[in-house]
């Protein structure tokens, strides 16, 4: 008989059980509707471990055939998640077919997704009949600032950039966390913390989070990623990120064991499987704007 898992039962919003039951992304969303300076969901390198990262992308009947190997393993699963490589909510089909074909075989796991909130308002009914956890990552509320993290937005078959998507997006964000707090969902942000662009804004981020009743914050490191505009940017040290949480702890829970994940990650946080498990090969699979995934040189 399979365990009914908790509300608390989610490793990444509890750390308490984090080394005790793992999670499962299923990377089948490879679009995005934003572009930040800091991610390259092109780079496929089963040796990065970073989000927007992935070794294969899948259709959803594939990741249930996944999940179910997954599922036989010796680690108990407690949560199926979709994060990406891009965001779920820019894949609304193969999100919620996903998560659908999870519910009817794994009726006891929780479900989850990690989104941007540019689009949720648009699903909200989808969302809360299917996930209870969701998280979002907002890196500011000042759109001054958050014009400096993000190239641009696609909203109605519109491309926005400057301080007009930024402050598009940053409406929606907000929308969005207090919807879905209202209707009972746990809700977690993120929030990259990028030298000399926000890491003077994340207590500003994390104290409308508390009146928005989110609950809990990651304050994740930057990870300079080749070929992005913030290649060059310094990665926060560990004292700097623990000196961050213990200011933001004031206002919210702090998630402190984030691995910055993977979008194909299984396992236990931070003890994944190797990503080239992964069953499909993605010489079918095409990321974003229709040009195909770029291989890493270190691959074998």
């Amino acid at each position: 008989m399979q365990k009914t898992f908790d509300i608390n039962d989610h490793p990444c919003f509890n750390r308490s059980i984090s080394g005790k039951y793992g999670r499962v992304h299923l990377p089948v969303a490879p679009a995005c509707n934003i572009q930040c300076n800091y991610c390259n969901r092109l780079f496929d390198c089963p040796n990065e471990g970073r989000p927007g990262v992935t070794g294969r992308l899948l259709r959803p009947t594939e990741a249930l055939a996944h999940l179910t190997r997954v599922m036989a393993g010796h680690t108990p699963i407690s949560v199926v998640g979709i994060a990406g490589p891009g965001d779920p909510l820019a894949n609304p089909n193969n999100t919620f077919q996903t998560l659908d074909l999870v519910r009817r075989k794994y009726p006891n796991v929780l479900l989850c997704l990690s989104t941007n909130g540019l689009m949720a308002t648009s699903f909200l009914r989808e969302i809360v009949r299917t996930v209870s956890h969701i998280t979002l990552t907002v890196n500011a509320v000042d759109a001054s600032v958050g014009t400096r993290i993000y190239d641009w937005i696609r909203l109605g078959g519109r491309v926005y950039t400057g301080i007009e998507a930024a402050s598009i997006l940053l409406e929606r964000q907000l929308e969005t966390i207090q919807l879905l707090t209202r209707a009972g969902l746990v809700v977690k942000v993120n929030t990259v913390v990028i030298p000399g662009v926000n890491d003077h804004h994340i207590i500003d981020v994390a104290r409308k989070m508390e009146e928005l009743s989110v609950n809990i914050f990651n304050a994740m490191p930057v990870y300079p990623v080749e070929g992005t505009p913030f290649a060059d940017v310094r990665e926060p040290s560990g004292c700097e990120m623990r000196a961050l949480r213990n200011r933001a702890r004031a206002y919210l829970p702090q998630m402190t064991h984030c691995a910055r994940c993977r979008s194909d990650a299984a396992g236990l946080i931070g003890r994944d499987a190797v990503p080239h498990e992964l069953p499909v090969q993605a010489n079918t699979c095409i990321a974003d704007r229709g040009r195909p995934v770029k291989k890493c040189s270190a691959n074998p």
